[in-house]
């Protein structure tokens, strides 16, 4: 396996240098440069590295540079190297350098016979696209002409209908205006009238209810009074009354203690008595001797039993004295009790006048809202009523919007109608001119043929046909065996008849982009070179000027290119003032020329 690379340059088709690398050669200069990479994997190495170069290329500073250097000044057929350097601050790094050689005769003519062939193809491959184009633009300009004549009867259509709809609109929104203000001045009259009287109402209401409230707090104002008084009064008898509770609380206490420490020495009394009875039946031998103490110790007993007696007595005064002090103070707390019920009755009573006001209150700005809510009703009734007068003058203003905008389209039509009307002229005038050339052909052509016997040129061979026009000729020597157009048989004929007269200064060459068409309907022709004018009468021969300018708005010439039109070559055969010749027949060619 060998790698080839090819250096050209577009601009210059005789640039051509070759490099053939084998393995071996490879291998060499793998050890010379010291590469890390196998034979395989260097292709695709090498166009990563040409890749980053093109993409640097742009940048002001670029990292990766190629360069071409060649040991000439000049590059004559010597040996070129191609570096790859990638740039650095400090130093400049050749990661690839290979050497070309220049390309020999028999290589460039290679090269560029491929490079001829693609052009070729890519020429035919345009001019089908061309024919291609030109049945499309046709199609497209019928359609859109349909398309035209649709469009033009919506329209009017349309026009009709708007004016209908725009008239009954405005009827209609005229009645309802009048109708919508006569509403809106009853329900304002009506409105203003139930205001008032609602108004003086709630004043006179308003001003009842304050005289009647203010009788109210008079009265509860003397009641409050009074009930403040009571409260005072009850609240001293309660702090005597309290104090003299805690005086009998502090006695009967008191008397409950003597209680106690009279059951105390009842109970020590008993125990007693219990140990004496003891001491009597142990000592009943000694009764006798003993009965002086025993009446002195019943006497004791006595008086004992009288003291006894004595505190049940007054413990019995005391639980009297104590209940009828309970009852007392029963008494104190029922009145305390009314007391503070009618207290509670007077607060009560002054909430239920507090929450009478607040009702009141409530039903006086219930009032002033209902009003505030229909002042707001009458305000957005007037707000919608300005808003529909706007919305018909907005109407009104689309109208006219709408009315302008039909004018417009209908002068877009009318100038559309005369670009039309123009061009079918232009159409007319060409044609009539490619009917003159075709005749003038033919009788060349004819007396050609009797002065001398058919004759090629360039490998070219016309023949004519039984109805007086030339067959389109084949080259069989370039390889071109498709019919051509009428205009190139022209140009043939012109260049046999250049040769014919002996002018050798000036042949004809023959140019595939003198045929070139216009590539569509729109597309602007290029403009012809200019070309020395026939000064043997002091004046310009040929078609006026007139005749070959282009207009936007025209449709182009299908057949003749304007470069023809104005060619060198095509201005002797069209005079101005043309005469008819004895052999054609029809009408006069002057009659397509005017002056």
């Amino acid at each position: 396996q060998d790698l080839a690379v090819r250096l050209t340059d577009d601009t210059d088709p005789f640039f051509l240098y070759n490099l053939v690398i084998s393995e071996e050669d490879f291998q060499s200069l793998k050890s010379q440069q010291g590469l890390l990479v196998d034979f395989s994997a260097f292709p695709q190495k090498f166009i990563d590295l040409l890749q980053q170069c093109i993409q640097e290329q742009n940048k002001d500073i670029p990292r990766f540079l190629l360069q071409l250097v060649s040991s000439a000044p000049a590059l004559d057929y010597t040996p070129v190297s191609l570096n790859v350097v990638e740039t650095n601050p400090f130093k400049h790094l050749t990661h690839l350098s290979l050497k070309f050689l220049p390309g020999t005769d028999a290589e460039i003519k290679k090269f560029l016979a491929n490079c001829l062939k693609c052009l070729k193809e890519d020429k035919m491959m345009l001019e089908e696209k061309l024919k291609k184009t030109e049945e499309d633009l046709t199609r497209q300009l019928s359609y859109t002409q349909q398309n035209l004549a649709e469009k033009s009867r919506e329209l009017d259509k349309l026009k009709n209908e708007w004016t209908s709809y725009t008239t009954a609109l405005s009827n209609k929104h005229s009645q309802e205006l009048t109708s919508e203000k006569e509403r809106a001045l009853q329900a304002q009259t009506q409105y203003q009238q139930q205001h008032e009287q609602q108004k003086k109402e709630l004043e006179n209401l308003h001003q009842k209810s304050i005289q009647q409230l203010q009788n109210r707090l008079s009265e509860l104002e003397v009641i409050n009074k009074d009930l403040t008084e009571r409260r005072y009064k009850g609240d001293s008898t309660v702090r005597e009354l309290k104090a003299k509770l805690s005086g009998l609380d502090d006695e009967c206490q008191r008397a409950k203690q003597e209680v106690l420490s009279l059951r105390r020495e009842n109970t020590t009394l008993d125990a007693e008595c219990h140990e004496k009875e003891k001491l009597i039946n142990q000592l009943q031998t000694r009764v006798a001797v003993l009965e002086q103490e025993i009446k002195d110790k019943n006497q004791l007993v006595t008086r004992t039993k009288e003291v006894l007696d004595a505190t049940q007595e007054q413990k019995v005064i005391l639980e009297e004295t104590t209940e009828e002090k309970q009852r007392h103070i029963e008494k104190l707390e029922t009145t305390i009790k009314s007391l503070s019920a009618e207290l509670l009755k007077a607060n009560e009573i002054i909430k239920k006048l507090q929450g009478d006001l607040k009702t009141l209150m409530s039903k006086l700005k219930l009032k002033n809202t209902v009003t505030i809510q229909q002042e707001k009703l009458l305000a957005e009734k007037e707000e919608k009523l300005q808003k529909e007068q706007r919305e018909s003058q907005e109407m009104g203003q689309s109208l006219q919007m709408k009315e302008q905008e039909i004018c417009k389209l209908q002068e877009q039509l009318e100038s559309t109608i005369q670009k039309l009307e123009e061009s079918k002229q232009l159409l007319k005038t060409n044609e009539n001119v490619i009917t003159w050339l075709n005749k003038q052909l033919s009788e060349v052509q004819m007396a050609k043929k009797l002065d001398t016997p058919a004759s090629a040129h360039g490998g070219g061979r016309a023949a004519v046909s039984l109805h007086g026009m030339p067959d389109r000729p084949s080259f069989h020597s370039s390889g071109i065996n498709h019919p051509i157009s009428p205009l190139y048989a022209f140009q043939n004929f012109l260049e046999l008849t250049h040769s014919k007269n002996g002018n050798s200064q000036c042949p004809l060459q023959l140019n595939s982009q003198v045929s070139k068409l216009s590539r569509c309907s729109d597309a602007h022709t290029v403009p012809a070179a200019g070309h020395p004018a026939n000064k043997e009468n002091g004046e310009q021969l040929g078609l006026e000027s007139k005749y070959f300018k282009r207009k936007d708005d025209s449709i182009p010439l299908r057949g003749l290119s304007q470069n023809t039109l104005n060619s060198e070559y095509l201005r002797p055969y069209l005079p101005i003032k043309a005469q008819p010749s004895p052999k054609a027949a029809g009408t006069p060619a002057s009659s397509y020329f005017p002056g």
